[in-house]
């Protein structure tokens, strides 16, 4: 995470900027990140710090890729505002449409270090076993195999995820993608230092399920967003899917993949094992 200051040249003079600068080894963190960032600043402007660009560079031998986007000179230690930044939250949710009614992303987007697989599926249940077996086939090249993990895995996919999620578009159920942040938790979300208002940054997004925002919040990491509160004030604004009672183990579902996704991410972690 890097900070640049740039000099503009206009009729009226000059005037200074700053501008964040960050710079990566894969295209899909860069370019991912733009397209992530656009979408969610076309539709709940000023939620993530405006994205001005991606390119790339040769260095020697490698190929590196940049993000380009305002800075933002932010607190990290402070606790959002649950009733403000929920309120945004449900914003983005309910005006993110998919461009053409399906889950999915126009373009990889990347969760942590991991790429999604986004292609555009009718079927919610289709897309999240894509999502899911991402993070399994990362963490088993992270961490190895593990017959009973891989077991446990297979009955994820072959028996939760159709029973859990496959009724949500079932019985005349409809379930509309949500544009979704994508790696929503506390270490990606910071108070703007001038304006006191709420920014999250490194999105990774997805027309999704709009619950699957808060599967990160479940997990042994979470440190204010595990209180009930934040949960409570969205449901304010969108009430749960439908069966209701189902909530509870579509969140526990949706916790899964961010624990792969760390423990895919850190050798040996004990997220495996969650």
């Amino acid at each position: 995470m890097d900070e640049y200051r740039e000099d503009f040249g206009h009729s009226g003079g000059w005037k200074s900027e700053k501008i964040f600068l960050k710079g990566q080894g894969a295209r899909p963190l860069v370019e991912g990140e733009f397209h992530s960032a656009a979408a969610i600043d076309a539709v709940v402007p000023g939620l993530v710090p405006k994205a001005a660009g991606w390119g790339q560079y040769d260095n020697g031998e490698t190929q590196v890729y940049f993000f380009l986007g305002d800075f933002h000179d932010m607190d990290f230690s402070a606790a959002p505002d649950p009733d403000h930044l929920m309120s945004r939250i449900a914003d983005l949710h309910r005006k993110g449409l998919s461009p053409n009614g399906l889950f999915g992303f126009p373009i990889p987007t990347v969760c942590g270090k991991m790429e999604r697989t986004v292609i555009w599926e009718k079927s919610w249940a289709k897309s999240f076993t894509h999502q899911l077996k991402d993070v399994i086939k990362y963490d088993n090249e992270t961490n190895g195999q593990w017959l009973e993990y891989d077991t446990a895995c297979q009955q994820l996919i072959d028996g939760v995820i159709p029973r859990l999620l496959g009724v949500l578009q079932s019985d005349g159920r409809e379930l509309t993608p949500a544009l979704i942040h994508g790696d929503l938790w506390e270490r990606n979300i910071g108070i703007d230092m001038e304006t006191g208002e709420t920014v999250l940054f490194d999105p990774g997004s997805t027309y999704a399920h709009n619950e699957m925002e808060f599967g990160t919040w479940r997990c042994t990491w979470a440190f204010y967003f595990n209180s009930p509160v934040y949960m409570r004030l969205y449901q304010r604004h969108i009430e749960p899917s439908e069966p209701v009672d189902e909530w509870d183990d579509r969140n526990r579902l949706y916790s899964i993949h961010p624990y792969l996704n760390d423990s895919a991410g850190h050798p040996g972690s004990f997220s495996r094992q969650m």
